[in-house]
């Protein structure tokens, strides 16, 4: 083993750490909104001014990152190295934002991070809370995102977020039930919402909507639905298919 393997250290990091001097990178606009109004953005709501507004994600931070994410980041870098893994394939970006730090994982890394993550005694992150979907329809080819939250008891609840992305024609992703059991359900629900495909799950069926509904109810193009209720006449349409102020 060389030495700068043996950096790996078993010390905790001390509590009431925080990120602040974290250098953002420049926002990334991911898609833009039409027709939405109100006071903050302008003088205008009425909703016909025709308003364009960018959606922006925080961009990739750079070293330092702050308090304790360096050090998170860093036993990580050397924890994948020794298990066979590299922090430069496995990792796409770094966000800092709003004091907290999400990794943007390479879908076929996610085993091997979420490992990593709970069994290096540096991170020793025991808990994975949950897993959750995002829909980006207008993100060309990262439309779905799986967002992870661990948390290290250990290490003073120390915190970091996962994110994984995929595109909606190849919507699958490797399951980490097998480090994390208690994600089970969580995957299962992703799953029935978004569609995301969980490689490797041990029973990746629907768990609130019925085994035969058609498609994923939190797709940002699913249906809105609506009830053909009839007054004086008239029929209330389904939300989506309602006047739109554009």
């Amino acid at each position: 083993m060389s030495p700068e393997d043996q950096e790996t250290t078993t010390d905790a990091v001390t509590s009431g750490e925080l990120a602040e001097v974290a250098t953002p990178g420049k926002p990334v606009q991911v898609a833009e909104r039409k027709g939405m109004f109100g006071s903050s953005l302008g003088n205008d709501t009425t909703g016909y001014g025709e308003l364009d507004r960018p959606v922006l994600f925080p961009g990739a931070a750079s070293k330092p990152y702050g308090g304790y994410f360096d050090q998170l980041t860093g036993s990580l870098e050397i924890a994948l190295r020794r298990n066979g893994g590299d922090v430069d394939s496995a990792v796409e970006r770094v966000v800092v934002d709003r004091g907290e730090l999400t990794l943007f994982v390479a879908r076929e890394h996610l085993p091997l991070v979420a490992q990593v993550l709970r069994d290096e005694p540096s991170l020793r992150f025991e808990q994975c809370l949950g897993v959750s979907g995002v829909h980006y329809p207008q993100e060309t080819g990262r439309e779905l995102h799986a967002v992870y939250h661990f948390i290290s008891i250990t290490n003073g609840s120390k915190r970091v977020r996962v994110e994984v992305t995929v595109p909606e024609g190849d919507a699958h992703i490797p399951s980490i039930v097998a480090t994390y059991p208690g994600v089970d359900w969580h995957e299962r629900e992703t799953w029935d919402m978004f569609g995301i495909v969980f490689d490797g799950h041990p029973a990746l069926t629907r768990i609130l909507m019925p085994d035969d509904w058609p498609g994923h109810p939190q797709r940002k193009d699913y249906p809105l639905g609506g009830i053909p209720v009839e007054y004086k006449g008239a029929t209330v349409p389904p939300a989506d298919d309602r006047r739109s102020y554009k």
